[in-house]
């Protein structure tokens, strides 16, 4: 296969993938690029979508291998039985270090493609943690009891501290290392700064579902290395703060 994916687990029923961020989980109405499951059709002739992660979200998905499995695992989701778990960067430092988000979510009514909190919406649900605080942003995992649409990206910016480099529900800034450190200089190799994160800060770490024969399955994908790096790099500059560790 081109671009092969990233193989988390694999069995006759399903199939687990690590995504990576920038590429589209399923087709898109305009056929703007091949999706994970265009990729994974040249394999696999017969695949089915289970859910899906948005674009720029890295992370653990899942796909079944035939009609049965589709369902099995479809009845799952939509009956909220599989746990859900995501890491991501939000701007600011949260009052409650943790808690849940219930907040009903609808379609923007003039803004094609955008979600938004309201009354009229579909139930949503996000749990949150708040794992260390980092100057001006917080690394935090997210446990979503709905799926909808940019979820927590929504529930973030309601709380008003949205996903880092969120380009729809933030300011959609890349991070720069001279917006960290007040003293920071190019080095003599470098033409100009490269950003240290510029992609919406999520990523899908954990799935946990039951398969036909009701065995549980953990399927997990470590934090990716743009991701992994930003840590790194605020934690060097900035003091760690461990919270309710």
């Amino acid at each position: 296969m081109k671009n092969e994916p990233e193989i988390i687990f694999e069995n006759d029923d399903f199939i687990a993938i690590n995504k990576q961020a920038g590429m589209l989980s399923i087709p898109d109405r305009i056929q703007s690029q091949p999706s994970l499951k265009d990729i994974l059709r040249e394999k696999y002739p017969d695949i089915y979508t289970v859910h899906r992660l948005d674009k720029e979200t890295s992370g653990v998905i899942v796909f079944a291998k035939h009609e049965a499995m589709h369902k099995h695992l479809s009845l799952q989701f939509e009956n909220r039985e599989t746990e859900k778990y995501y890491a991501g960067f939000v701007t600011g430092s949260l009052p409650e270090k943790n808690g849940t988000v219930n907040v009903a979510i609808i379609e923007h009514p003039f803004k094609k493609g955008v979600m938004t909190t309201s009354a009229k919406g579909k139930e949503s649900l996000t749990a949150f943690e708040v794992l260390e605080e980092l100057g001006p942003f917080s690394y935090m995992q997210f446990k979503i009891f709905t799926g909808r649409t940019h979820q927590i990206r929504v529930h973030m910016k309601h709380l008003g501290h949205p996903i880092a480099c969120d380009d729809l529900y933030g300011d959609a800034k890349p991070v720069m290392l001279s917006d960290l450190k007040k003293k920071y200089k190019l080095s003599k190799k470098e033409e100009e700064e490269r950003p240290i994160l510029s992609r919406l800060a999520l990523h899908a770490a954990k799935l946990v579902f039951r398969d036909m024969a009701g065995r549980t399955h953990t399927l997990q994908a470590p934090l990716p290395k743009d991701m992994r790096a930003f840590l790194q790099q605020l934690k060097k500059i900035f003091d760690q703060k461990i919270v309710n560790k």
